[in-house]
């Protein structure tokens, strides 16, 4: 008989819940799914926040739907959790109640601070102990932020009376009723606090970002058991046994559990995971050192990159200057024109990620002319996808990693066949998507799933066969198309300067 499992997916612009059955052999399918967007808002430029209390309410309200169309607590046997990663919120222990919006990881506020670290010379040690370099980005300098800002949290953290932690953390702090302040390995890895080969918190980091250690939860392993839901929320309770940030999640529901595996999601951002192994690689080309999975004895580390705008350029197309009324219309834009008439979009509504980390670029677009049209903005956006994807190829290959056979894919702009086929084209690599496109979600599950004993390992995730896109481009195209990526990406760092 199969069993469900309840995944929470808390992304950047929406909580969506899954209930995955689980047949005897081990195969994943979703019976159930509920989504709830998020407000996302923007007090100053480069400032994004989330409400936390909204994020918890929309939790409960997806959990509920999909936990009444699938039958009924009784059906299930454990919670997954994955979640957006380094956005950090600030809580009261008494009340339950957040202090202060949530810091989303797309937030630069911290940018001077980071800035004034690396200049004093703490970025080689910083990144030698938790493979991250200094960017405002991870969550060490915005949980000080909220500190600050915040009467008397600092005071109140030492006593214990206020904590700090990720998504997951106050969820997992709101599901089991305040009795459990816990993190995992994964999402720990994110704030520049935790030591990457240790996997603990290190005082010495405490100490650099003024982030007091009692506040901070405790770290487990992915497939840990997390703590027990209150069974007031549902209508019985269930143990939490499986966490991971969402772009580590995606590598587990990917089933890209080898060394040389990737995969990169297009979501909100971008982000490209590779399975490096049993060992941490600490990058030379500002690609992030960070953990791909703990479970139990068994640990491998990644190298990351990350793209700070990805579909949310595309969502800037519909909802800030609205050229598009509806994000699928962008293929049909694109495929209108001959070529991308020399125009490029540099994306950096809030920065760029790897391999530049350019936290004051903003948004650019250059090669206009007469002719430029609204399709020319629509193309130069779905680009933009291809070439910040290959300049994190690039870098992981600089890093001494080979060349990918394959680049597995999913997230929503992934629907689009052009987007699809220019990174194919632009990368030279064959782009494989799964036709179940929730790894995120799917990669919580099976965590879970392996936490309670369901599954006995987690493998290769097996499944329909995927939609493939191959390059076709002629090199001399590509080459040209890359040059001119690549000097519209300098233009606006120096605009930025």
């Amino acid at each position: 008989m199969d069993r469900l499992i309840l995944a929470i997916d808390q992304g950047t612009t929406s909580t969506r819940a899954i209930a995955f059955a689980v047949s005897p052999q081990g195969d994943f399918s979703a019976v159930a799914v509920s989504q709830v967007e998020l407000a996302q808002h923007f007090p100053q430029s480069g400032w994004v926040e989330h409400d936390a209390a909204e994020i918890w309410h929309a939790t409960l309200r997806t959990c509920r739907a999909v936990i009444a169309e699938a039958g009924g607590i009784d059906g299930f046997a454990a919670i997954g959790i994955t979640n957006q990663r380094e956005t950090s919120v600030l809580w009261d222990t008494a009340t339950g109640e957040p202090l202060h919006r949530a810091i989303v990881w797309q937030d630069r506020r911290t940018a001077d601070v980071t800035a004034r670290l690396t200049a004093e010379g703490h970025e080689p040690m910083v990144q030698a102990a938790t493979g991250l370099i200094l960017d405002p980005y991870f969550s060490a300098t915005k949980f000080a932020w909220l500190l600050d800002a915040v009467p008397g949290a600092r005071d109140r953290a030492l006593r214990g009376e206020v904590k700090l932690g990720t998504i997951e953390s106050w969820l997992i702090w709101k599901l089991t009723g305040g009795a459990r302040h816990v993190t995992d390995a994964t999402n720990a890895s994110r704030t520049s606090l935790m030591d990457l080969e240790t996997r603990v918190w290190r005082d010495d980091l405490c100490t650099l970002f003024r982030v007091p250690r009692e506040a901070l939860p405790d770290i487990h392993g992915c497939s840990d058991h997390l703590g027990d839901c209150e069974a007031s929320l549902f209508g019985g309770s269930l143990p939490i046994h499986g966490a991971a940030g969402d772009q580590q999640a995606a590598l587990v529901g990917h089933g890209a559990m080898h060394p040389g595996d990737a995969k990169i999601t297009y979501g909100t951002g971008a982000f490209l995971v590779a399975n490096v192994g049993r060992s941490p690689v600490i990058s030379t080309r500002r690609l992030l050192g960070t953990l791909a999975y703990q479970l139990g004895d068994n640990v491998a580390w990644a190298l990351e990159g990350s793209i700070f705008s990805a579909g949310s350029a595309i969502q800037w197309l519909r909802d800030g200057v609205g050229l598009i009324d509806d994000p699928a219309r962008s293929e049909a834009m694109a495929r209108s024109l001959d070529d991308n008439g020399g125009v490029y979009l540099v994306p950096g509504f809030t920065g760029l990620g790897a391999p530049w980390w350019q936290p004051d670029a903003r948004g650019t677009i250059t090669g206009l002319t007469r002719d430029s049209g609204p399709a020319h903005f629509v193309r130069a956006a779905l680009e933009a996808l291809a070439y910040q994807t290959r300049d994190l190829l690039d870098a992981l290959v600089a890093d001494g990693a080979p060349r990918l056979a394959v680049l597995r894919v999913d997230g929503g702009v992934t629907a689009n066949g052009f987007a699809m086929q220019f990174v194919a084209d632009i990368c030279d690599v064959p782009v494989e998507r799964p036709p179940f496109q929730e790894m995120t979600a799917l990669g919580a599950a099976r965590l879970a799933a392996l936490g309670i004993g369901l599954i006995d390992h987690l493998g290769d995730a097996a499944g329909a066969a995927p939609t493939v896109w191959t390059p076709r481009m002629a090199p001399d195209e590509r080459a040209r198309l890359i040059k001119g990526w690549q000097s519209a990406v300098r233009a606006a760092i120096i605009a930025a300067q």
